[in-house]
């Protein structure tokens, strides 16, 4: 057997598909209205990585995000506590950020690696890597090479985790597996499991740049991966789920999942995270009880 075939035969997936959605619906169904209050939604907000990841994007709109999340606790005093976790830009933008950001505990997130795609040079993606830590990022989000990875050139996908892992330093270190493009639940669950041994410190579930994004069955798939992975290494994995949960309830069967599959310990925002642009708006318009567009 080779490496990758040991691999994935000491974590075999233990779903079929119409398990994973019959699972998801029993687990929703039974204790998805116990959360949905606001102390979770507060606790939701707390996990967002507040995210622009567009063409167009410029220095003015990523200063303005700044000087949101800095103003945050003191325009919404009931949410002390709560600011969003970082700001999500891409690697060029990362310096306004960091200009700009004076807001405790709000760390500066950058995607790297040919994002979204990752269809470059693995030189030019460790190089993008360390360029984007040494101007200030603190977190760095890259995106798995599906292609790769779905031709079976997993000691490839593996070599170049690690490599872009040593280029982010202390940086937090995320791998985006853009499950829409993975499809299949074996997919997905192998995508995992090769991420968490190649040093991923979170799984991301996607870009926000396909079709299909953050599903509660991608979720599902997803967390089980990491709950087999800490029992048999006791390495705890992060989880985010990014694109596509932009409503309060979809925060909150995330949010659900999560602590039914992973438990409590999961249940900060070191831990899991979401990737999300409309969700901190509509999650605060929850908690105040009126349509609100600070962020």
């Amino acid at each position: 057997m080779t490496k990758f075939e040991e691999l994935f035969a000491a974590y075999p997936c233990p779903f079929t598909e119409e398990q994973v959605k019959l699972n998801v619906a029993e687990i929703l169904a039974a204790h998805c209205a116990e959360n949905n209050n606001k102390e979770v939604w507060k606790q939701c907000l707390h996990q967002i990585d507040y995210t622009t990841l567009n063409g167009e994007d410029t220095y003015a709109k990523v200063t303005k995000m700044a000087e949101n999340c800095n103003t945050f606790e003191e325009k919404f005093p009931d949410c002390k506590g709560f600011n969003v976790a970082s700001i999500c830009v891409y690697p060029a933008l990362v310096p306004a950020v960091k200009q700009a950001l004076k807001a405790p505990g709000v760390g500066i997130t950058s995607v790297v690696g040919g994002f979204p795609a990752a269809q470059t040079f693995v030189e030019i993606k460790v190089a993008e890597t360390a360029m984007a830590v040494a101007h200030g990022a603190t977190e760095v989000d890259m995106t798995l090479s599906q292609g790769k990875f779905l031709e079976g050139l997993y000691q490839e996908c593996f070599d170049e985790i690690s490599e872009i892992k040593a280029a982010a330093k202390d940086a937090h270190f995320k791998v985006i597996l853009e499950v829409g493009n993975l499809a299949s639940v074996e997919n997905i669950w192998k995508a995992s499991i090769l991420a968490m041994a190649a040093g991923a410190q979170f799984i991301k579930t996607s870009t926000g740049k396909v079709k299909v994004n953050a599903t509660p069955e991608a979720t599902y798939i997803m967390c089980s991966a990491i709950k087999a992975w800490k029992e048999k290494t006791g390495q705890k994995v992060c989880y985010k789920p990014a694109g596509g949960v932009s409503t309060t309830d979809e925060a909150v069967q995330h949010y659900t999942l999560v602590k039914e599959i992973l438990g409590q310990e999961w249940l900060n925002n070191e831990s899991f995270r979401f990737g999300a642009s409309r969700l901190a708006n509509n999650l605060l318009s929850s908690i105040v009880g009126a349509e609100t567009k600070f962020f």
